[in-house]
């Protein structure tokens, strides 16, 4: 559906005479699938945001192409724009409601604007929205009335208002709690699947990457560093970026490696379980046809969108052989394994 081709954006500053160009997007290519849920990750300013608002042209970049349904987006005139933006549906971290409307008009807001549709129409557009973020009760209350949660739903009514084929998330999720985070990721989730909606969020969090992107690209410094299926990127990371990233929602206890190594000198492994496999007794079984001793030093099992996995860290300790043919054993049995140096990280 939307396709990136060697798109920068740059910003001219004013510093004393001369002026000074500041690079916030270098050379970015992408390719989005029709009806995915795409997330975007990276620290604070690493180029995020700007990179989501030039999928509707509220940033526009400096070169490159921008391609949706075919069609470079970046040459459109105003009247190409404005359908564009009709069709283009955006969720806010801060809500961006209209205090002075009740919840049904701030819905209703955007169909008026469009001004294609009746009165009824409108009517019927706004109770459906309603009903799908699960507001119904609450049409005729104001936004200071509603917890953060409710206000970030009617904000996701609102973007859905006009029928988009894409939806665009800044930072969606970032100013709720935990619990309400999750309900909201429930629900882009339901719309993506319901609707078959095209979805590409931002968001700093792993977490939320984890629960709800089918793909994602790691953004540093304008740079795209890393992309791919979330199962390989947030379970196998590559670039010390992402890794970091996904350390900070699955740490790996170092101390406690540390202690086990300077005790005994055993092989540390990482192993890696994806779909069925996670509900499999493997290592139980490959630990039958071994005299070596193997010791679980931290675990997780858990999903990845609907994915199970498992990861494991491990030592094992026995003779050279003995490892080796333990580590053979459990790679047959389509188990990752990734041996652990605690002062170089993975081997």
């Amino acid at each position: 559906m939307i396709r990136i081709e060697q798109v920068q954006k740059f910003y001219q500053v004013n510093r004393d005479v001369a002026g000074v160009q500041v690079h916030a997007l270098r050379d970015i290519n992408l390719h989005i699938e029709q009806g995915k849920v795409f997330g975007i990750i990276g620290r604070s300013g690493a180029g995020k945001s700007t990179l989501l608002r030039t999928l509707n042209l509220l940033e526009r970049p400096s070169s490159g192409k921008i391609l949706i349904d075919g069609a470079d987006i970046t040459q459109f005139g105003a009247e190409q724009l404005h359908a564009l933006r009709q069709r283009v549906g955006m969720v806010f971290q801060h809500f961006n409601l209209l205090s002075a409307k009740t919840i049904a008009e701030n819905i209703d807001f955007p169909l008026k604007l469009a001004g294609s549709y009746s009165n009824e129409q409108r009517r019927q557009r706004v109770d459906e929205l309603l009903a799908l973020v699960g507001l119904s009760d609450q049409r005729d209350k104001y936004p200071a009335q509603l917890s953060g949660g409710q206000k970030q739903r009617v904000g996701i009514a609102r973007a859905l208002a006009n029928y988009p084929t894409l939806l665009l998330c800044d930072e969606a999720t970032s100013a709720l709690d935990p619990e309400t985070t999750q309900s909201i990721l429930r629900l882009l989730s339901d719309i993506n699947q319901q609707l078959g909606l095209t979805i590409v969020l931002i968001t700093h969090e792993m977490q939320v990457i984890r629960t709800i992107c089918d793909q994602v690209a790691v953004i540093d410094a304008g740079h795209i560093v890393e992309t791919g299926d979330v199962a390989d990127v947030f379970l196998h990371p590559q670039h010390p970026v992402t890794q970091s990233l996904v350390a900070e929602n699955q740490a790996l206890d170092l101390d406690l490696v540390q202690l086990r190594q300077d005790r005994q000198r055993g092989v540390l492994a990482r192993l890696t379980y994806v779909g069925a496999a996670a509900h499999e007794p493997i290592l139980s079984r490959v630990a039958a046809q071994t005299q070596l001793q193997m010791v679980i030093l931290q675990g997780t099992i858990s999903r990845i969108k609907s994915t199970p996995y498992g990861q494991l860290l491990v030592e094992l300790i026995g003779s050279a052989d003995e490892i080796d043919r333990v580590l053979a054993s459990l790679r047959a049995e389509e188990v990752r394994v990734d041996l652990i140096d605690v002062s170089g990280g993975v081997q």
